[in-house]
């Protein structure tokens, strides 16, 4: 990720969109909530939760320092999601590999980089 910024704080926010197979409608509502993580050697890193928005957006917002464990400077890391609906598990995105942050990276002045990684259909 480049440094816009000499704000060590500039937050990384990663977004998507759900959408429901065969309707072509968003997926709203407070029965669905979606879970960031990011792939790790050892153990899957949680990066957040969020409920989809009225277009079926789901926003997450974390730290750069999340992406490094430690062990390993992962500078590609690999993103997936668990979509939720009322409680239990409803969708698992694959895992999204060796996410070239670089090449996909919007910058937002004030806010850091921001990240889309695509529009999902899943079973409403």
């Amino acid at each position: 990720m480049k440094n816009y910024s000499l704000d060590t704080e500039m937050m990384i926010e990663v977004n998507a969109r759900f959408i429901a197979k065969g309707q072509d409608e968003p997926l709203t509502g407070s029965q669905y909530n979606v879970r960031l993580f990011e792939r790790d050697f050892l153990e899957d890193e949680f990066l957040g939760e969020s409920i989809p928005d009225e277009h079926g957006v789901v926003h997450f917002r974390f730290s750069p320092a999340k992406l490094h464990d430690g062990f390993l400077d992962d500078k590609m890391p690999d993103f997936f999601f668990v979509l939720y609906k009322n409680g239990e598990v409803h969708f698992q995105s694959q895992v999204m590999e060796n996410v070239y942050l670089d090449a996909i990276e919007l910058y937002k002045k004030g806010t850091g980089e921001i990240i889309y990684l695509g529009t999902f259909l899943v079973d409403a």
